[in-house]
């Protein structure tokens, strides 16, 4: 919709040249994401405190311009694209640490910090903040929490709503909240911070987060298990992760992903390798070598190619060379992919990893799968060109039968990369009629006027919901 100039005089009150934008050429780089999806907002504003960001949201309340929340633009799933037109705040100017404390083991940070940020400030006082996108350097811990994005330490850690204690927010009606606690125990109301959390902005804007601070592993070692077949390297998962010894890391990489890092990169594989796994347990020095242990007895099984330890930093620089070619690779085969991000139990990967060959075969598109096998979400790329009709629509095709694939394995549509557009037209094939009745009434008690980052996360309202 578009503003009305009384708006935008109002918007120049509020935020003086310099905090803002509305030269459409100036608009255009906030209104795109990594989904590749753009659209142009009417303005862009950068608050700078929780009191900026009060004032944005009742004026757009009064007027009922949509508010989209933004931080630096790394999700995938368009989430931050401002289809609806109105204004984007961007939050990257809220960008300070308020508070470490270590012998309380929390942080309180705005959401404009960037995840290495604060890894950086409070890994002196010996701690670190689980949350690892591999964004890292560049995402923001804002979006860390409205998607709930995780990384591989989450298979040990947690994703950012088990290491996150309270939030300070602002509805879409321009109410003030406090949730959550500054203890690691607090059972007092609803659970807020968690359902604010993974919401994308559809609910409230953070303006700050009071973070659950991890103590530092003195040591860590890194793994790496080789395999003949998928299917040998999907039971050995299962088997690592029905073990005392908890990784900290567990990562997989198909068969079609090692071929094509090997047409690209010089990588150190056996001629036979199928599937790999990338294994790192952390922990004190005296008991890393039977956990070392451990993990190769549970690997250990029929089609096991090879077992390696890294015993130097130059050595698990190598363990890691194929991962590392791995996204490079991938963007030179194929820059339009489709990227999705999937959850199955951990005993059913052998059965997604299998029907997503089918798929690939019966649908003629290729698909390279690797992520975070220790709990079962796996990242599925499906290499087309969506410029050539026929390609597209095979490749749409796919996506589809994946996502209902998925859901018959118990699993899950989206494990990190969130929602947002992409994913919000399947999201009433996981969810029961009830349920999304529900959340709809939620979404409207938060943001009666509907305002805040409209047309994302769920799908519209069901006109005839159940009683």
């Amino acid at each position: 919709m578009a503003v009305s100039e009384e708006f935008l005089r109002e918007l120049e009150k509020l935020f003086p040249p310099g905090s803002r934008h509305t030269d459409p050429a100036e608009c255009w780089a906030y209104g795109y994401d990594n989904s590749k999806r753009q659209a142009l907002p009417d303005a862009v504003v950068f608050p700078r405190s929780h009191e900026d960001v009060v004032a944005l949201v009742r004026l757009c309340n009064r007027h009922r311009i949509p508010l989209t929340a933004r931080g630096r633009g790394t999700g995938t799933t368009g989430a931050t694209v401002p289809v609806a037109g109105g204004v984007v705040a961007s939050l990257e100017r809220m960008s300070r640490i308020i508070e470490i404390s270590p012998d309380n083991r929390f942080a309180v940070v705005e959401p404009g910090v960037t995840n290495q940020a604060l890894q950086d400030a409070v890994r002196p006082d010996g701690f670190f903040w689980p949350p690892d996108p591999t964004s890292a350097e560049f995402c923001s811990i804002g979006g860390n929490l409205a998607y709930n994005s995780a990384g591989p330490r989450a298979v040990k850690y947690g994703t950012p709503r088990e290491n996150t204690l309270g939030l300070r927010a602002v509805t879409g009606a321009g109410e003030e909240l406090r949730c959550g606690v500054y203890t690691t125990k607090g059972v007092v109301g609803y659970d807020l911070t968690r359902l604010i959390i993974g919401s994308e902005g559809t609910l409230a804007i953070i303006t700050e987060a009071t973070l659950k601070l991890t103590p530092l592993p003195s040591a860590k070692r890194t793994l790496r298990a080789i395999y003949v077949d998928v299917a040998s390297a999907a039971r050995a998962i299962a088997r690592i992760m029905a073990q005392p010894v908890i990784p900290c890391a567990l990562e997989f990489i198909d068969g079609n992903a090692i071929a094509l890092v090997r047409r690209y990169a010089a990588v150190d594989l056996p001629e036979d390798a199928a599937a790999l796994l990338m294994i790192e347990v952390d922990g004190s020095p005296e008991s890393l070598d039977a956990a070392v242990e451990s993990l190769r007895a549970a690997a250990t099984l029929e089609g096991l190619v090879e077992f390696r330890a890294a015993r130097t930093a130059g050595e698990v620089e190598a363990l890691w060379s194929i991962r590392k070619a791995l996204s490079p690779s991938l963007r030179k085969v194929a820059p339009k992919k489709l990227n999705e991000d999937v959850v199955v139990p951990v005993t059913e990967l052998p059965a997604l990893i299998a029907g997503l060959d089918e798929l690939s075969r019966r649908h003629a598109i290729p698909i390279v799968n690797f992520g975070h096998a220790g709990n079962g979400n796996i990242h599925v790329n499906l290499l087309f060109d969506p410029d050539r009709a026929d390609e597209n629509e095979r490749a749409h095709a796919c996506l589809h039968e994946m996502f209902t694939l998925v859901l018959k394995l118990r699993g899950t549509l989206s494990g990190e990369h969130g929602v947002g557009i992409e994913k919000r037209d399947y999201v009433g094939e996981e969810l029961d009629r009830t349920s999304l009745a529900l959340m709809h009434a939620i979404k409207r008690q938060f943001d009666p006027n509907g305002i805040l980052n409209p047309g994302k996360s769920i799908p519209a309202e069901d006109p005839s919901p159940p009683a």
